[in-house]
């Protein structure tokens, strides 16, 4: 088994893995477009030439959506491609290696340097661009790791799965796919970005719509109307509320996170004339789900504690409150489950420093694995502060080292022949 994983560790080429990483940031496949496709194509074809045994698939979105547990989606779809690959062997794969191919939209481009954020730039050893931490570094890693196997000319006893997914960005629909479709493992790395860490725990995050209604009236006359604006202010005040309430105790796991659970407005659009009292304003947002906590009980808090404001107008004039886009639940690797110190043990003895475990304040496919039986933890090159901001970036040495870490991981639980 040593000389087996030697081997494999000897067989991977950094510089591969990097040009690897950099052909992937140049795609840019935002959740939804046609690119997010031509990645999966893409990847199948190097899952192909690595020779494992590729299922490429369309996705019938009709059918998915009406699936019991269909995760939601945010962004707008035509098509979708699931991609999984699995080396040479009998029975289920005793480890499943995960990584999402689709990115968050690029925002402003002058924010970006050289105004492209696809353009995979390298300055020292740092890679620039959207997906490089979130999650193409992963991906890298993952390929590199079976190409390495390839290589090395080692056979492994058990299989190991390679699931390539889209849609995690904007509610998991790749990942819930691929689980209907039957792929499973005993167990799951999903290479999201962990900054050295390995996350067990996820809370979740449920996308919430608020329609506040008002009266419309002249700007010069406005004490004939209802403000929408002002109206919303004390729910505002009503959902701080509630999010200091909700992360009170939170576990040890967040590793001093204040505020794990957090209930964000992210947008608010109101009236349609500069003139005019508003008579409506619309608010969308996310909000943290408790690890452990049912989906429907963290609604119907949040549902409660906006119903519950004391305002005259809101008494007549409740908000309405839907939920939709993505739903993550909370998910967690099972106690004492093995693959932890597996994981830990191949990071310490490829890099010289244990991991800490720790938890993530957002969701993530985690969830659906682990409510699909796969035990399932994050563990990855990049750090999530760079992940959806015009800074986006990985350090090449976290690729190197997990890279490194997953090898030593893949050859000691699957075995070798």
């Amino acid at each position: 088994m040593r000389d087996a994983e030697a081997r494999v560790l000897q067989a991977i080429d950094d510089t591969e893995t990097v040009n690897l990483l950099a052909e992937t940031v140049k795609v840019p496949s935002v959740t939804g477009t046609d690119a997010e496709s031509d990645l999966q194509h893409r990847l199948a074809r190097l899952l192909t030439e690595a020779d494992l045994d590729v299922d490429v698939w369309k996705l019938d979105l009709d059918a998915l959506g009406r699936r019991a547990g269909f995760p939601g989606t945010e962004a707008p779809r035509t098509e979708g491609y699931g991609v999984v690959a699995v080396t040479g062997g009998e029975g289920t794969p005793a480890l499943a290696l995960q990584g999402h191919v689709d990115v968050v939209p690029i925002g402003d481009p002058a924010q970006w340097a050289g105004n492209d954020p696809f353009a995979a730039r390298i300055t020292g050893d740092t890679l620039h661009g959207r997906g490089a931490c979130d999650m193409k570094a992963g991906l890298a890693a993952n390929l590199a790791v079976v190409r390495a196997l390839k290589k090395a000319g080692v056979r492994l006893a058990r299989p190991l799965a390679v699931h390539c997914v889209i849609s995690e960005e904007d509610g998991g629909l790749g990942a819930f796919a691929t689980l209907a479709r039957g792929h499973t493992a005993e167990a799951a790395v999903i290479t999201e970005p962990t900054g050295g860490a390995v996350i067990t725990a996820n809370a979740g995050a449920l996308t919430f719509r608020m329609e506040v209604a008002g009266r419309a009236a002249h700007a010069a006359t406005r004490y004939e109307g209802i403000n929408a604006i002002e109206v919303f202010w004390p729910v505002f005040e009503a959902i701080r509320r509630l999010e200091a309430e909700r992360n009170r105790d939170v576990p040890a796991l967040f590793d001093g996170n204040a505020l794990p659970y957090s209930i964000e407005v992210g947008t608010v659009r109101a009236g349609d004339w500069a003139s005019s009292v508003p008579d409506l304003l619309v608010a969308e947002g996310r909000m943290g789900v408790r690890l452990g906590e049912d989906p429907a009980a963290a609604r119907a808090a949040f549902e409660a504690a906006v119903l519950s404001v004391a305002h005259p107008w809101l008494r007549d004039h409740p908000p309405a409150i839907t939920w939709p886009g993505g739903q993550f639940a909370s998910g967690q690797l099972p106690e004492a489950h093995p693959l932890l110190a597996e994981v830990a043990g191949a990071v310490a003895d490829t890099t010289g420093t244990r991991p800490i475990e720790k938890a993530a304040p957002y969701g993530s496919d985690l969830r659906l694995y682990a409510a699909g039986g796969i035990p399932a933890l994050h563990y990855g090159p990049g750090d999530v502060r760079y992940a959806h901001a015009p800074r986006e970036q990985v350090e090449l040495r976290e690729l190197r080292e997990v890279t490194r870490a997953l090898a030593m991981l893949v050859v000691r639980r699957c075995g070798t022949l």
